[in-house]
């Protein structure tokens, strides 16, 4: 039985090859094979040729010589609003319910025989002289005015509806809607009607949802300080409401 299936076999093979479907049959499988051979050596590794010959490309290009982008105002930590800040002198503070009765008087702005709380920081020199005023943070021009009793205001927008508020200004360089980054110089200082006593200076506010904050307390932290201490803020403003 055995030598008869071994003579049969090559008879089998023959009449198979015979057939003319035979041969496409084999050709569309090698091809196949093939295919899948290319497309596993890509996979593999080849196709890292590719993909460096891309970046190369892309480079003559000039697509990796565009600048990095601007650090986040965010993490920005806020300076005060002058060139030369070891100058600065406070001529009149923010003015702070928990603070002394002293420093509470001193935070007081006398303006047609009235008192008013002074709700940012007048800044000034010793000599008394004029300085570049710049931008604490890094943002958006949203107010330019000219403004007689203020003495000129300029407003810029930051993140989290956080704005810092300048005013007593002159000879200023942007216009709304300009976006400065941080140290840029907005103006000059100036004099105000308000607050004649301060001489020249300039008023810095800052303000988170409208709501007056000491400026004192951010200056070397980042904006997300400013939010938080809003949020406590108001947060005990609620209780003491609710009490």
């Amino acid at each position: 039985m055995r030598e008869g299936e071994k003579k049969k076999a090559p008879q089998k093979m023959k009449e198979l090859l015979k057939k003319r479907w035979v041969f496409p049959a084999v050709y569309l499988m090698s091809a196949a094979l093939l295919i899948s051979g290319i497309v596993w050596y890509q996979m593999a590794g080849g196709g890292d040729e590719q993909v460096s010959d891309t970046k190369e490309q892309a480079i003559e290009e000039g697509q990796f010589n565009q600048p990095a982008e601007e650090v986040n105002s965010s993490v920005e930590q806020m300076a005060k609003p002058m060139k030369n800040a070891d100058e600065a002198v406070v001529k009149t503070g923010f003015y702070d319910e928990s603070a002394s009765e002293k420093e509470q008087e001193a935070s007081l702005v006398v303006y047609n025989n009235t008192y008013q709380p002074n709700t940012g920081i007048d800044f000034g020199t010793k000599d008394n002289k004029t300085f570049e005023v710049t931008a604490a943070l890094g943002g958006k021009v949203s107010k330019v005015q000219e403004d007689s009793l203020l003495g000129n205001v300029i407003e810029i927008e930051h993140d989290n509806g956080i704005v810092t508020h300048y005013q007593s200004v002159k000879d200023i360089k942007v216009a709304e809607g300009d976006t400065v980054s941080q140290g840029d110089v907005l103006a000059k200082a100036g004099q105000s009607l308000y607050n004649e006593k301060a001489g020249i200076h300039v008023h810095f506010e800052v303000r988170k949802d409208q709501m007056a904050l000491n400026p004192e307390d951010f200056f070397g932290k980042p904006v997300s300080a400013i939010k938080e201490a809003a949020t406590g803020q108001e947060s005990s403003e609620t209780e003491s409401g609710s009490e």
